[in-house]
């Protein structure tokens, strides 16, 4: 950071008063803060780091209160980044206003490779933290196994499962697989049967693995009762909600089965809680029965989910979730974004694959096309359904989709809204704000629709342009910055 950059720093935090995902303020004006280890953790394990800035005493209204010693500072922060593991690299800039000292410290985000980033001092499990909004919080264990899960390439869809024999599997489902495997491989087709199941990991020395007894079982469930989908309709917007004679849900099922029993059965499920209606193609001129959401996407995102949600022992005791409300449909997915794949880019690179196997074998029974095409599919019939794009959401150990029904035909022109929106930015305004001011229900098709062209044309700024997509973001109008 140069010191230019500094003292816009010193500015926004006087003009903003808060902290955010990649800014963290210290007072220092009595000495260097003891313990930054979670902080230097937090901002180490998250893509693009972080910004620590001595001098600034929160308590006092964000008041500017300077360092007490710049030089004696940046050694003790240099003291404490040594502790950690990976070492912390921080680059520190000092500058000098109104007589004060002030001193940053930038600290990169490391390599997904190289994280969990811990305090040394309370080992790889206590002392890694997460970024959560302006706050550091102590990493699950799960969050934690996550990291070395990727590192190593652990293979949980593969791991062995001691109960489950050949004896148990469904012979026909399992010759037919096998069948399926030898078409136009005559090398894997003279092998024996038994040579294939360790080839193809149906057996792991000679055990059944995960994968084999999800997808020929007769009910896995009785191994694991929790690796299944769990279906609700909400009588209303939010969890909580009751029906007109005090109901809390309208449909409630719990789906169970193999791999594809559970997908057909959960499509059931979306069907018959879905409206169809009657509309007028306005292409055609054709009168068409259209469902609340295109049966195809629906399809794709339970797929997606089934095959890319973790399979470890630290999630197995979640199912995956169905959440149809009177607004939208939501299926929660154990395990959040796998690798280095960041939500912006999901659809428009190839991701890393957590359960290839898995993947592999859904593939060759002819149940997914394994061409990561299933995004740009669930995009494309959403579009074709004029409903608004899908939002996706990469949470503390899940991974979410949404679906609204509401149409997007009738949204008003940007151009007709841009005057008006500059105006409300004036002052700093939350996505929600903004998504409020401009009638509409969805947030992520507020910013993207509205919000991120002004962005672009320099209209508007961001309070945190560093981390675009920061829960803590505010937008407001660049006519602000004339003014200062």
């Amino acid at each position: 950071m140069t010191e230019e950059e500094l003292y816009e720093k010193l500015k926004l935090v006087q003009k903003m008063k808060c902290e955010s995902q990649m800014l963290e303020l210290k007072a220092a004006k009595e000495g260097c803060p003891k313990k930054l280890y979670d902080t230097l953790s937090s901002f180490s394990n998250q893509d693009d780091g972080g910004i620590i800035i001595f001098g600034i005493d929160e308590a006092q209204h964000y008041k500017e209160v300077g360092v007490y010693d710049a030089q004696d500072i940046q050694k003790k922060i240099n003291e404490q980044c040594l502790q950690m593991n990976p070492i912390v690299r921080p680059l520190i800039t000092v500058i000098e206003k109104d007589g004060k000292n002030f001193v940053s410290a930038e600290i990169p985000g490391m390599d997904l490779a190289d994280r969990p980033c811990y305090y040394q001092g309370r080992g790889r499990l206590k002392g890694s933290y997460t970024r959560i909004g302006d706050s550091d919080e102590p990493m699950t264990e799960y969050e934690v196994y996550s990291y070395e899960a990727y590192r190593k390439k652990y293979q949980d869809d593969i791991r062995e499962v001691n109960r489950v024999t050949l004896g148990s599997l469904d012979f026909k489902l399992l010759t037919r697989y096998i069948e399926l495997l030898k078409e136009g491989k005559p090398r894997l087709a003279v092998l024996e049967d038994e040579n294939i199941y360790e080839l193809m990991s149906v057996t792991k020395n000679q055990t059944v693995t995960l994968s084999a007894t999800l997808l020929f079982s007769p009910y896995p469930q009785a191994y694991f009762p929790q690796l299944c989908i769990i279906a609700t309709v909400i009588p209303g917007t939010e969890i909580g909600m009751v029906g007109s004679y005090g109901e809390r849900f309208l449909d409630n099922q719990r789906i169970e089965g193999n791999v594809s029993d559970m997908l057909n059965e959960a499509l059931g499920f979306v069907r018959r809680n879905m409206r169809t209606r009657t509309i007028i193609n306005p292409i055609t001129g054709v009168r068409e029965d259209q469902t609340d959401y295109p049966i195809l996407a629906v399809r794709e995102v339970l797929i997606n989910a089934i095959v890319h949600r973790d399979y470890s022992i630290h999630t197995e005791g979640m199912p995956i979730q169905i959440l149809m409300y009177d607004d939208r449909l939501e299926i929660h997915n154990p395990g959040g974004i796998y690798g280095r794949m960041r939500v912006d880019q999901i659809g428009k690179v190839q991701p890393d694959t957590r359960n290839p196997v898995l993947a592999s074998a859904l593939e060759v029974l002819g149940i997914t096309e394994n061409r990561y095409s299933g995004i740009p599919t669930i995009r494309r019939e959403m579009k074709k359904y004029h409903l608004q794009e899908p939002e996706f959401f990469d949470e503390r150990g899940s991974f979410i989709v949404k679906f609204y029904k509401e149409q997007v035909l009738d949204f008003p022109d940007i151009n007709d809204e841009e005057e008006n929106l500059l105006l409300f930015c004036k002052t700093p305004r939350t996505r929600k704000e903004i998504c409020e001011f401009l009638g509409l229900s969805s947030i992520t098709y507020a910013v993207q629709k509205y919000i991120m062209p002004l962005v672009d044309a320099g209209k508007i700024k961001l309070s945190i342009p560093e981390k675009p997509k920061s829960p803590k973001q505010l937008y407001y109008s660049a006519e602000i910055e004339k003014n200062l």
